[in-house]
């Protein structure tokens, strides 16, 4: 195999990654000349790398031929478990913004607050500044909300008997009934709207992100200016991939949180 590399390439090592990766679905046992034709490497040069994988306890020897272990999963794993839910996040937000040109950050409840935790912003004046961390009553945002609603009902009280640590008095903060009411239309639809509840000039929509037990542990959202961005643009035009951002975001936690932890003996 012909290869363009620079002087500090290791071709034993690319060498072993392609006897790995020329194990495939549907063939559990691989015999040597099944590899040797895969890779197009000489037989005896898969013979040193199959040993060597042999000893390295990466690959064991059946009966007709090679067979991976488990210990494979090392390799991708310890990349899977290194990956911060937000770094995982952080390109479906990208995609999100490029569609929509608008900012969008991720947020979870902390006591009767929501708390920033991803944002991926467009240069645009905003009465409000947003940076990772920042805090909002969450009962006046549409993260707050999705989040307020995903709550079970004694969990609800207990979260909006806390006093918001924020330092932001809310423009507009529904009273509990409202809220209530408010809070069960976001379970039905599945997204949360807030139109300048927080301050003047913010409209913004939202709906949750879910881990792999279906739980909602974030909020997503698109935050437009009122006097450029009318509610039906919003709910027309963004609400419909700011849906899909999340749900391809939940799938990746999802398949995050499935993968196994490999444990070092």
């Amino acid at each position: 195999m012909t290869r363009a590399a620079g002087p500090d390439f290791i071709e034993a090592l690319a060498r072993g990654l392609d006897v790995l990766r020329s194990f495939r679905p549907g063939r559990r046992v691989s015999t040597l000349s099944e590899i040797a034709a895969d890779t197009g490497l000489a037989r005896p040069t898969v013979r040193r790398i199959l040993l060597t994988l042999t000893e390295l306890g990466y690959v064991r020897a059946e009966e007709r031929g090679f067979a991976l272990t488990p210990r494979v999963l090392e390799l991708g794993m310890a990349y899977v478990h290194s990956l911060d839910m937000w770094e995982v996040a952080r390109p479906h937000m990208q995609r999100l913004v490029a569609r929509t040109g608008e900012s969008t950050s991720m947020a979870q409840l902390d006591g009767s607050d929501i708390v920033y935790v991803a944002r991926v912003a467009v240069p645009k004046i905003v009465t409000l500044s947003v940076t990772i961390g920042t805090r909002f009553p969450a009962a006046a945002t549409s993260m707050g909300k999705v989040l307020l609603a995903a709550l079970e009902p004694a969990e609800l009280d207990a979260v909006l008997e806390q006093p918001t640590r924020s330092g932001i008095a809310a423009r507009v903060l529904p009273p509990r009934p409202e809220l209530d009411r408010t809070l069960r239309e976001v379970r039905v639809k599945g997204w949360a709207l807030a139109d300048q509840d927080l301050a003047l000039g913010i409209r913004s929509i939202a709906t949750g992100v879910r881990n792999g037990d279906g739980r909602v542990v974030a909020a997503l959202n698109v935050t437009v200016h009122a006097a450029e961005t009318s509610v039906e643009k919003l709910t027309d035009d963004y609400l419909p991939p700011l849906l899909h951002a999340a749900a391809d975001i939940s799938n990746d936690w999802a398949l995050r949180d499935a993968a196994p932890m490999v444990v070092r003996s």
